[in-house]
């Protein structure tokens, strides 16, 4: 199973969203908290081109947000994402 991180802060909603769905899934994931180092943040910016939260990343790929999360997991496409390797 690839390794999944998950750029976030303590209370965005989408963060919130994005915590519940991947433990609903049984998921374990690296949160990298941009809100405690700005140094990650900076790192989530170059990683993922974007300066919202959260940024999610599945192996080395880039998902995006919890939105683009969301809509994966319903097109039935997160979960074969989550078992590749």
């Amino acid at each position: 199973m690839p390794i999944v991180q998950m750029y976030a802060t303590a209370f965005c909603p989408y963060c919130v969203r994005a915590r519940r769905l991947l433990k609903q899934k049984g998921i374990a994931f690296e949160e990298i908290r941009v809100d405690k180092d700005p140094h990650e943040m900076r790192t989530m910016i170059q990683r993922s081109r974007r300066t919202t939260v959260p940024q999610i990343f599945i192996g080395e790929q880039h998902i995006g947000g919890y939105d683009d999360m969301a809509a994966l997991d319903r097109a039935g496409k997160l979960d074969p994402l989550l078992e590749e390797r």
